[in-house]
């Protein structure tokens, strides 16, 4: 069956879901790898490795889904470590960001039921006025939905008015694992949680006009077919997307971090680098139509990170000069500009600055 899907990766024929279980199930890393770095090299042939200098801010760590596997909520707000942050506030910390030279801010937060739709929208339109120089990346699925839930209007007139406030580009955070039977146990409080809301929001944002990433948050309860099946629903988006070129730019996995939360009581044993290596190969093998597979030296550490570059992966997520949600789970790890640099020459690769949206900066070509 592997000389079948190596024949037709190389005559550019899609592989089933079938085929993407047994790549992962019974094919070795060294095979993965190798089928994953050809078609990289075919779909983005330079030798070059994107990143964006970017940070994450929380406006709010508030939160009323009780994910069983996020160390970083609070359910009230009068714990002393639970905040919320203004608008006003926030700005001085975006300011901050612009300062250190970040062209990119990815705002996410919990879902809480007080803030008012307005709160959003003032947010990114006061980004816009004060920084233009910065995108805001704001956002996710679960947050669009609360957005909908609280001002009463449907999902597509909340994007609308986004877009007129000025925001492009939405992040691909909450489909975590994009099956019902896995997020009806480790999600379930999430407004309507299910996969037709995750995909919802993500095929609605591409109508609009929105670019958009997709994640995957794996190693926790899932099996194998609940991860082919994530790929194959982000695959057919991609597929029913208007823009020819498709409206998801990138695909981002990341594995479950166990410490600080409930999950961890059924997770012993977190993923490791072979795990996450074999994710990376089998998304740029089945993401037929999504240009760009990320490798996260953040989530996965250094060395792990530059390795996926030799896997399939092609971009080098950002800078995250700041970030909390991974903190909260025990996890550290931070970079400089040089830092990221110095992570993709010695992986033997070139560093290009990027935009949000891909395009190299100082060049209106979009890269992929």
């Amino acid at each position: 069956m592997l000389n079948n899907i190596r024949e037709k990766v190389l005559n550019n024929d899609r592989i089933t879901f079938d085929e993407g279980l047994y790549l992962l199930e019974k094919v070795s890393i060294y095979d993965l790898g190798q089928l994953a770095n050809n078609i990289r090299t075919k779909i983005n042939p330079s030798n070059t490795v994107t990143f964006v200098i970017d940070t994450n801010l929380n406006y709010t760590n508030i939160c009323d889904a009780f994910c069983s596997f996020c160390s970083f909520y609070r359910t009230d707000p009068k714990d002393p470590s639970a905040y919320t942050f203004s608008v006003e506030e926030m700005m001085k910390k975006i300011e901050k960001a612009r300062d250190k030279g970040c062209t990119t801010v990815l705002m996410q937060g919990g879902l809480n039921s007080e803030l008012p739709f307005d709160y959003y929208k003032k947010m990114v339109s006061e980004t816009v006025r004060l920084y233009p120089e910065i995108t805001p990346h704001y956002y996710s699925a679960p947050e669009i939905m609360k957005m909908s839930e609280v001002s009463k209007k449907s999902i597509k007139q909340v994007l609308i008015e986004l877009k007129n406030s000025g925001q492009r580009t939405i992040p691909g955070g909450g489909s975590e694992i994009l099956s019902n039977s896995i997020k009806s146990q480790i999600s379930r409080l999430k407004p309507k949680n299910n996969i037709d809301q995750w995909t919802k929001v993500h095929s609605i944002a591409h109508e609009v006009g929105f670019f958009t990433t997709a994640t995957m948050m794996y190693g926790h309860i899932e099996k194998s077919n609940h991860i082919i099946e994530t790929l194959s629903h982000i695959r057919n988006i991609q597929d029913n997307s208007k823009n020819k070129q498709g409206s998801f730019t990138a695909f981002i996995p990341w594995s479950y971090k166990r410490e600080h939360n409930p999950l961890s009581k059924k997770v012993l044993k977190e993923a490791g680098a072979n795990q996450y290596l074999k994710i990376i190969a089998l998304s740029r093998i089945f993401l037929d139509n999504i240009p760009h597979i990320q490798a996260s030296w953040f989530s996965e550490g250094y060395s792990t990170g530059q390795m996926a570059l030799h896997y399939g992966a092609d971009d080098f997520g950002g800078t995250l000069f700041d970030e909390n949600v991974m903190l909260a789970a025990g996890f550290y790890n931070r970079t400089t500009i040089e830092g990221i640099k110095s992570l993709i020459n010695d992986a033997g690769f070139n560093p290009s600055q990027r935009t949000t949206e891909y395009e190299i900066v100082g060049e209106k070509t979009k890269v992929g």
